[in-house]
């Protein structure tokens, strides 16, 4: 039994072994973090993916007969917070469903029933006995659907996907696993999730400012307390959402016969030099959700490929898709590689970055076949461009 408050109960599921999650990689698996406050009218606050509905329903069976339950709160009609909504309906057949306007139609769409929807709105609240609960709205952070619960009593922000990560523990705080750790899970969880919606992060944020709340339970992960911690947190949301970004370079490449590798560890051992933070990233060993989350706070990014078929790698090319739909704006690009006999690959890759949000303030350096020595070190020619980047 998990009591996040006196009668609020953590009632979700753990999975250890999920490893990839819709192409985001999860090396320490995840929850679907569902609660149960207990008053008057019990609630439960979301649910969990479908496979764990035994455990949610177990969970709440320590508490209290799950037939008593009076409504059940959809924050968020993804099924992994939906998945087993129809499954606890069977206990406590004449529950309420209680979801944005947008909610009720993705619930019905995605399950085909007609279940008895209470449809809330933004400022809108719901009665339970002791607990009068809020609602606020927050659409496509990360669905159309989105919203959030706030317990005024219990000073709680039930905040759906938002300040979330991807980590499985029986631990229900960050203090508990370590504050650090946890905030660099929740920037690839932002970086990788919700960073395609910052304007809409910043509408939301600025929605909940007024709120005075001491916890934030969240729908994946583990949970945020105290003041100071939220506090941290919430700076960070506002920083990511305005795509604020740090004096820091990442480099990425994939290479085939090593030529592009050396390019990339030249251009490594030229920034650092400088004594500028720099990441060297082998996109061969690292997985796209990793390289998002160092993206994030990277003001440049240099990418390097090799040319397959007179295009660029398919790995990179899949890197560059991804970062297209997460369109992290703000940022610069610069661009490498090692070429056989065209390199027209090249346009496809200025291209694509630049349509995933780059700037391109500079031609790229591509060498054909294996680079020697003043090829090397004519890749200098990129450090007083990064600097004028860093000085804008």
């Amino acid at each position: 039994m998990h009591e996040m408050k006196e009668n609020v109960f953590w009632t979700g599921g753990i999975d250890w072994d999920i490893r990839n999650f819709h192409g985001y990689s999860t090396p320490f698996g995840t929850t679907y973090n569902s609660y149960l406050i207990i008053d008057d009218k019990p609630t439960v606050i979301d649910t969990v993916k479908k496979y764990c509905a035994d455990e949610m329903i177990r969970r709440i069976s320590e508490t209290i007969d799950p037939a008593k339950i009076e409504y059940i709160i959809s924050n968020h009609t993804e099924m992994d917070h939906s998945g087993a909504i129809a499954e606890l309906l069977k206990y406590c057949p004449n529950a309420e469903i209680v979801c944005s306007p947008k909610g009720a139609e993705e619930l019905r769409r995605h399950f085909k029933k007609d279940w008895k929807f209470k449809v809330v709105k933004s400022g809108d609240t719901l009665n339970i006995g002791k607990r009068e609960l809020v609602f606020q709205q927050v659409p496509m952070v990360h669905w159309p659907d989105s919203m959030v619960t706030y317990s005024p009593y219990d000073k709680i922000l039930f905040s759906n996907d938002a300040f979330g990560q991807h980590y499985a523990s029986t631990e229900r705080f960050a203090d508990d696993v370590g504050e650090d750790f946890m905030f660099r899970e929740a920037a690839k969880y932002y970086a990788n999730i919700v960073l395609p919606y910052g304007n809409q992060t910043l509408k939301a944020l600025d929605a909940l400012s007024g709120l005075d709340f001491d916890m934030i339970c969240t729908s994946h992960g583990i949970n945020w307390t105290g003041k100071e911690q939220i506090s941290k947190l919430i700076e960070l949301y506002y920083k990511w959402a305005r795509h604020e970004t740090k004096n820091k370079v990442v480099i990425v490449y994939y290479t085939m016969w090593h030529s592009t590798e050396k390019m990339a560890k030249k251009l490594f051992e030229l920034v650092d030099m400088e004594g500028i933070p720099v990441k060297l990233i082998n996109l061969k060993e690292t997985h796209i959700s990793d390289i998002i989350a160092d993206v994030l706070e990277s003001k440049v990014l240099i990418m390097g490929s090799p040319v397959l078929n007179n295009r660029i790698l398919p790995d990179v090319a899949a890197l560059l898709m991804y970062m297209k739909g997460l369109k992290p704006k703000g940022r610069t690009a610069l661009t490498f590689g090692s070429y056989g006999w065209a390199r027209i690959a090249y346009k496809e890759l200025e291209s694509s970055l630049q349509e995933a949000g780059f700037n391109l303030p500079a031609e790229g350096a591509y060498v054909q076949f294996v680079p020697d020595d003043a090829e090397l070190d004519e890749l200098k020619l990129f450090i007083p461009v990064i600097k004028n980047v860093f000085e804008e």
